[in-house]
């Protein structure tokens, strides 16, 4: 097999696709503890605080590959409608879904699924460092854009822009290079599939 092949192979870290059924669950429910864990990490802003959950919704799918990066937003999302402490802030509830986050929590599972299914054709994997960034980038890029559209109903559009897209260009940009930079290690560190 030449190099340029080799570069395109799909690179889904965790290859959790053909596991059991009860390891794919296991994985749901540490996914979602991962992704509960970013949430906290935060900086307060208004209306929209600044968190790790971009870093963790596109690592996620990097690493589960859409279906499986999706069912675990999902669930974690589920758990967050249910009222357990897992969004920015330690919050939960359903009232978060309708506010002025709504938006950038309905966009989590659809990055998720977006950067698992560029995962799954090539774009993350050995010597694809520059795609893999394009993969994670995207799927900040939706998240903001979805979020900021949202947001724009609100609050209206010049202060969706301002406050709701502007300030996390630029975090999204370092979440995605570090998301990126956390599969290479994986992948070169040559590990097996952690469950």
């Amino acid at each position: 097999m030449n190099n340029s092949s080799a570069a395109a192979q799909p690179y889904v870290p965790l290859r959790l696709a053909g596991r059991p059924l009860t390891l794919k669950l296991v994985a749901v429910a540490l996914g979602t503890l991962f992704l509960a864990a970013s949430s906290w990490i935060e900086v307060p802003m208004f209306p929209v605080p600044m968190t790790m959950q971009t870093f963790a919704v596109t690592l996620i799918g990097a690493l589960y590959g859409w279906r499986l990066g999706l069912a675990t937003v999902l669930a974690w999302l589920g758990e967050a409608a249910l009222g357990f402490p897992v969004l920015a802030g330690g919050a939960g509830g359903l009232a978060h879904f309708v506010g002025p986050t709504g938006g950038y929590l309905v966009a989590f599972p659809l990055a998720a699924m977006l950067v698992g299914w560029l995962a799954e054709r090539g774009w993350t994997g050995a010597g694809r460092i520059l795609s893999s960034v394009a993969a994670m980038l995207l799927g900040n890029a939706f998240i903001l854009a979805f979020g900021g559209l949202w947001l724009a109903v609100v609050i209206g559009l010049a202060d969706a822009i301002a406050f709701g897209v502007l300030p996390f260009i630029l975090g999204g940009a370092l979440k995605a290079v570090l998301a990126t930079v956390t599969v290479e290690v994986y992948r070169r560190s040559g590990a097996k599939p952690a469950l």
